[in-house]
């Protein structure tokens, strides 16, 4: 059965939960959270990132993600909280799903990355 981007995004909106800079904050804080910008490699040359975030552009998520994958990234574990940000909230509500479909429990959408420096959010330049 065919479906659309906009089913696509209320499927992934609905299994990941929105949260706020501020509570992103309190969660980084509290640690065992691993934060990931899931923007694509320009995006995040011309802004910089979350502080302490780990880039993994969208179309490489579940390679870094699967601990059987030979692309794995080391900063992911299914014991971590995962917060995911992109430039608006579509590509990473998209990512959480994907994170929850590999057996993240723990999966929250930040949203953009625009909403998080308004917030005062701390960021790391290129």
């Amino acid at each position: 059965m065919a479906s659309s981007v906009k089913q696509m995004l209320e499927a992934a909106n609905a299994a990941v939960p929105k949260i706020t800079p501020d509570e992103a904050r309190k969660m980084i804080a509290s640690g065992n959270t691993l934060v990931v910008d899931v923007r694509d490699a320009p995006e995040v040359a011309a802004s910089g990132k979350v502080a302490s975030a780990v880039h993994v552009s969208r179309g490489m998520l579940e390679f870094r993600a699967d601990p059987d994958s030979p692309y794995h990234d080391k900063n992911f574990s299914r014991d971590k909280s995962v917060i995911v940000y992109c430039a608006s909230g579509g590509r990473s509500a998209l990512a959480g799903k994907t994170l929850k479909e590999l057996g993240y429990d723990k999966v929250f959408n930040v949203g953009g990355f625009k909403d998080w420096v308004e917030a005062g959010g701390a960021v790391e330049k290129p």
